[in-house]
Formats: C-alpha cells, sequence, structure tokens
C-alpha cells in the first residue's frame, strides 16, 4: 500500500513540476546531509561509527580541533538529528550552536540517537524488523548516551567539558544519570535547553493524542510499523515540496508545527522551511512517543509502562520504576522558556525540586520563545547561544 502512495505522489508531484504549478526551491543546502552541511560553511567535519552493549550502530558526527581542546557533546531533540544544531546557520553561522561552539575553540560532537537518519545500523537486525523498533527514550538513556559519551572520553583522553542536550536530549540524560549514574564523572558540567522529564502540563495537539497513543501503538504494530515519520521519499513529498508551494501552504504547514510547541510567529524564518523539512522528521520509534504520552497522563517521570501483567514481569511491580533525577550529581543549567508548550515552567519546576542540588536556571528574555526555537530561531544567538557559551567559558 506505502509503495502505491508513493507512486502515485510521485505521478502527482512529477505532473505540477512539469506543469509549472511547483517552483523547486533552488537553495543548495536543501538536499545536504550534516557533514555536507558542516563542510560548505567551512569547518572540517569527520564521522565516527559506536556500537552500543544492545548492538546498535550510531553515528556520531565531529567538528574537530586541535587536540587538547575542550569537548562538548550536543545531543538532539524527538524525531531530530545531528542536523538540528547545522540548519540554523541558513541564518548566519552565529544561528548554529555547533558553530558558535566551534568558533570559541570547542572540539564539537553531535549525537544521533537509534533509528534516525543516520543511525539505523544493528548488528542483527533489519530496520524492517520490529524487533529493531522496539525501544524508547529509556534504551536512549541507558545504552545510547554511554556509548557515545565513552566513545568520546576515550578518543579524546579528557572528559567532557559540557553535555548539552535540547528536548529528548534532556530527557535521556536525566534516565542516564538516573540508571547508569557512573557515566556522570565522564563530564564535568550539564545543559539543558527544554527540559524533558515531567509533562503533565504539555499543551497543544500532544496533549490531546496522548489518551488514544496506546491504540494507536497497538494498530502500528499490527501493521507492521514500529518507525514514526522516516525521513523518506513519502515525507519529503509532503513535508518539504507540498509545504514550499506558496505562502498559504507555508502557513498551514507551519501552524501545524506551532499547533505541537507554541506559536511564535515573529522568530520563524519561513524562507528556511525546505531546509527544514530536509531533515525534519528524521525518524524515531512510535514507543517513543507512546511514552511520552504515558507520561502526560500519569504525571510521573518513570518507565515504561506495559500494562499491570507485563510489569510484574518486567519489573515485579504493577507500577514502572520512577527515575532517581536526584542523582544528577554534576553542575547543572536549566534553559527554559514561557511559551514552550512542551517543556511547560510548572513541569520545569517540578524537576528541579527532585534534583539534589538547585540548578543554575536561565529564563529565555523573549515570551513567545518556543521549543523549536532553540535550534532555529531568527534571534537564537542572543537569546541563548552567547548567554550559554558566557557560562562555559566562565566555568573555566
Amino acid at each position: 500500500m506505502k509503495n502505491i502512495i508513493i507512486a502515485s505522489l510521485l505521478w502527482i508531484f512529477s505532473y505540477t513540476v512539469s506543469a509549472g504549478l511547483i517552483s523547486l526551491n533552488k537553495n543548495p543546502a536543501i538536499e545536504l546531509n550534516t557533514l555536507q552541511l558542516i563542510k560548505r560553511a567551512g569547518y572540517p567535519a569527520e564521522a565516527h561509527v559506536v556500537l552500543t552493549e544492545d548492538g546498535y550502530l550510531l553515528t556520531l558526527h565531529r567538528i574537530p580541533q586541535k587536540p587538547g581542546a575542550p569537548t562538548i557533546f550536543l545531543q538532539h531533540g524527538v524525531l531530530g538529528s545531528s542536523s538540528d544544531w547545522i540548519m540554523g546557520a541558513e541564518q548566519g553561522n552565529e544561528n548554529s550552536l555547533a558553530f558558535s561552539l566551534a568558533n570559541a575553540g570547542y572540539d564539537v560532537w553531535l549525537g544521533n540517537f537509534r533509528g534516525n537518519t543516520y543511525s539505523r545500523g544493528h548488528v542483527s537486525l533489519s530496520t524492517d524488523d520490529l524487533a529493531y523498533w522496539d525501544f524508547s527514550w529509556h534504551e536512549t538513556g541507558i545504552y545510547d548516551l554511554p556509548a557515545m559519551i565513552s566513545f568520546i572520553v576515550n578518543m579524546t583522553g579528557n572528559p567532557l567539558k559540557a553535555y548539552i542536550g535540547f528536548s529528548m536530549g534532556t530527557t535521556s540524560f536525566y534516565v542516564m544519570c538516573s540508571e547508569r549514574p557512573e557515566n556522570i564523572k565522564l563530564m564535568q558540567s550539564s545543559y539543558s535547553l527544554a527540559p524533558v522529564a515531567f509533562v503533565k502540563h504539555m499543551q497543544g495537539l500532544l496533549k490531546y493524542l496522548a489518551p488514544i497513543a496506546n491504540e494507536l501503538e497497538l494498530l502500528l504494530h499490527i501493521l507492521g510499523e514500529g518507525e514514526l515519520l522516516q525521513q523518506d521519499i513519502l515525507v519529503k513529498l509532503v513535508v518539504n515540496y507540498l509545504c514550499s508551494v506558496n505562502r498559504i501552504e507555508e502557513k498551514v504547514c507551519t501552524n501545524i508545527m506551532f499547533s505541537i510547541i507554541g506559536f511564535d510567529n515573529s522568530q520563524f524564518n519561513y524562507s528556511m522551511l525546505p531546509v527544514i523539512s530536509n531533515h525534519l522528521p528524521a525518524g524515531a520509534s512510535t514507543k517513543m512517543l507512546v511514552h511520552y504520552a504515558q507520561e502526560i497522563q500519569s504525571g510521573y517521570f518513570r518507565q515504561f509502562d506495559y500494562g499491570e501483567a507485563k510489569n510484574m514481569l518486567r519489573y515485579n511491580s504493577l507500577e514502572p520504576p520512577t527515575y532517581n533525577v536526584s542523582r544528577v550529581m554534576v553542575p547543572h543549567t536549566i534553559f527554559c522558556a514561557s511559551n514552550d508548550w512542551v517543556s511547560q515552567l510548572v513541569d520545569v519546576d517540578k524537576l528541579i525540586s527532585k534534583l539534589s542540588s538547585k540548578p543554575t536556571i536561565y529564563k529565555v528574555p523573549y515570551e513567545k520563545f518556543n521549543h523549536i526555537d532553540y535550534v532555529i530561531a531568527k534571534d537564537v544567538s542572543e537569546l541563548v547561544y552567547k548567554p550559554l557559551l558566557r557560562m562555559l567559558n566562565e566555568s573555566n
């Protein structure tokens, strides 16, 4: 069925292009991957493959510096990839956190969680196997982050100067600190941009989908689909081209996005839409989104809920175990914003109350700043990146 849909869309697309109904954007950045975008901007770039304890093959991207330079590890959010930290440079290199850090002399490493565009390998499973997609952000926290961080530290010979996570990059960080706290000694500091742990008060579209998330996962499982929104030809046709026909379609596409993350038209550069849609969504498991939906419903920050019977077999408890975020035993800074519908201030406050020591809090000084603004806002350099760089420099 999917092949028929793709073929039909390809025919429609080719017809509309030949008829002049769609004008293809000629921006060369549209079809470039992360390494190509880095090199196009004039920086050196490397790719490294990391093996996790449970057999997944992950790709790390790197903007190297001279030996001995302090290392920074950037980890993307849900449905994202390493390109999240690069594509903002279409508005100027200062609007890319990766490039801003590289300009400041840091050895920058960009992670990719299992299942996204750059991390689709496994020692024995294919992405066509449902078993491949049997993971949530629990596994990215207990397997992916430890594997990538250990690789970086072993290769450079020094602990991370800082771990910087965005959205699900923070969720997985808190999971790692709770379940694999020995990894904390491999870093000197940590920064959470839009922390996502407790999500009871999440607003927008995801809040209303949460009550039926388990049913949706069951339906997808029956249909043999464990992956959500892979960056394949079907998604590219729908998102990249059909969202770029004219201003009306652009508005429709961005309003769908804003209905999930919070509205901020003034900080969104519509000319970036084709570049963004080439990289987002980058793929994830449906189980990741269902896990978040469970957290919205329960108000807890805990492991995946399989139902009482399976929970007893898996956890020896009717309820899933709760993550212990008090184990975040590293200097920690939290960036939050008033208009972030995903990382609501009341939920951030709950997270802060559970930490063993009070973190540094930075509230973005712009009332309309939303969730995705951390990586693509027009003024993200002034509002977030420059303050973050000052904090890093002051910690030397």
